[in-house]
């Protein structure tokens, strides 16, 4: 038969379409092209058609027994090579039954653990935990598969030559073992040149540590494919210098993302007023970056419940783009303590949402009950914004408003430090 419009089947597939179509089904070939004519001449499913034909001409059963046996004979082989590796897995990595299974039938092909069994002696030559290597091989089982010589030695070299070694390099591996099964020229190092000239202050290297271990993805493409558009479209936004290798140190997965997402994302940001190369896009971004939409929403909602217009709200937002990265919990009780409990003004937080960014319990609280004590006893001889005294650094605060004062300093002291003293006497007792 010549086929007119070819169409390549799998191979157990072409045997069951050639034998009902009467051609030779025996050819061991692994694919084998047939004409999307004499399939289509098929009037019902393969498989019941197969059986109505057979049933039909009584002088083919041994090509029926053929067919039957080769369909079983494959699928014993399959299970038993799947079982084997499955045990082998359970046996050497202490890998869950659930998750051998899961491995092996990816796998079942595997006839021979001579290749997984080097690996995991590699594995432990470098001093590899049997859980860092129970990890590896969670994440990425190809890398039982992989040349040792060719290409894991390489790799591994690879990271060690940038700084990774000994148990920073197991756990680094054990999390991210898929950077072992990429291509060592076109990916690792075009990417991590790339990073590394982005990082201001890499000091050996920390930083692109830092940033592989939160995305390794980042050197596991096409460099050219998402890593550098996103970064040159970062830089048409006036992101650059120390603000962008800021954003790629605490947020690597946008340089990861598709630059449609990635514009878009700026696009939401620029839509809350922020401007192109102002200096507080960047932050701006990383905020809006860090929580889903909702949440987002709903910490804006906290301060519209408590009197806040929505261009307050941006207003601040704009100021302080860190503000919103403060959990909830944290913003209701601010906004309670300086609206409610001491009658703050709201147009004072508009001015300085910084203040509610100030923990509580630490800083906000001990120094607003050391100026009440002042207050009370008329030592200070002018009036001070509280907000304002909230800036000072810790030094400077003591020095002004406790040892400037000595006759009143104890009480004053037990006043700013006295919950670092309760909390000490619970502890001794």
């Amino acid at each position: 038969m010549k086929p007119k419009d070819n169409v390549v089947l799998p191979k157990r597939q072409c045997y069951i379409v050639s034998a009902v179509l009467h051609e030779h089904p025996l050819k061991p070939k692994p694919l084998i092209a047939f004409s999307m004519q004499a399939i289509k001449s098929l009037s019902r499913p393969w498989a019941y058609e197969l059986h109505r034909r057979f049933l039909a001409d009584t002088t083919k059963p041994f090509l029926f027994l053929f067919l039957f046996y080769h369909s079983f004979s494959s699928s014993t082989e399959a299970k038993t090579n799947s079982s084997s590796f499955s045990d082998f897995l359970i046996n050497n990595f202490k890998i869950s039954k659930a998750q051998a299974l899961s491995i092996s039938t990816r796998f079942h092909r595997v006839t021979s653990h001579e290749k997984p069994q080097s690996v995991l002696l590699f594995l432990q030559n470098l001093g590899f935990s049997e859980t860092h290597i129970r990890s590896a091989v969670r994440v990425s089982p190809q890398i039982l598969f992989c040349d040792i010589d060719k290409i894991l030695k390489p790799k591994i070299k690879f990271f060690q030559d940038l700084g990774l070694v000994g148990s920073e390099l197991s756990n680094f591996i054990s999390k991210n073992s898929p950077v072992l099964t990429v291509s060592l020229e076109r990916r690792l190092v075009p990417c991590v040149e790339i990073l590394k000239k982005i990082l201001c202050k890499n000091e050996n290297n920390q930083d692109l540590f830092r940033v592989l271990r939160r995305c390794s993805g980042l050197v596991r493409g096409n460099p050219e494919s998402r890593l550098v558009g996103n970064i040159a479209f970062l830089k048409s936004c006036g992101i650059v210098g120390s603000q962008l290798s800021m954003l790629l140190t605490r947020q690597p997965w946008l340089f990861n993302m598709q630059q449609s997402k990635l514009r878009d994302l700026v696009s939401r940001v620029l839509d809350m007023g922020f401007s192109v190369n102002s200096r507080m896009l960047v932050y701006g971004l990383y905020t809006v970056s860090c929580m889903s939409n909702d949440t987002f929403m709903r910490k804006l909602e906290l301060f519209r419940i408590s009197g806040f217009s929505s261009d307050e709200c941006m207003e601040m937002f704009r100021k302080q783009p860190a503000l919103l990265r403060a959990s909830e919990q944290k913003l209701k009780l601010g906004i309670e303590f300086f609206m409610n409990t001491i009658k703050l003004e709201k147009s004072v937080l508009v001015r300085l949402p910084v203040s509610l960014m100030y923990n509580l319990d630490e800083r906000v609280i001990p120094r607003y009950m050391v100026l009440q004590i002042l207050k009370s006893k008329s030592l200070l001889k002018s009036e001070l914004s509280f907000v304002h005294t909230l800036n000072i650094t810790e030094e400077k605060f003591l020095e002004k408003f406790i040892v400037k004062f000595s006759d009143h300093a104890e009480e004053l002291l037990v006043a700013y430090k006295g919950h670092l003293l309760d909390s000490s006497s619970g502890d001794e007792a």
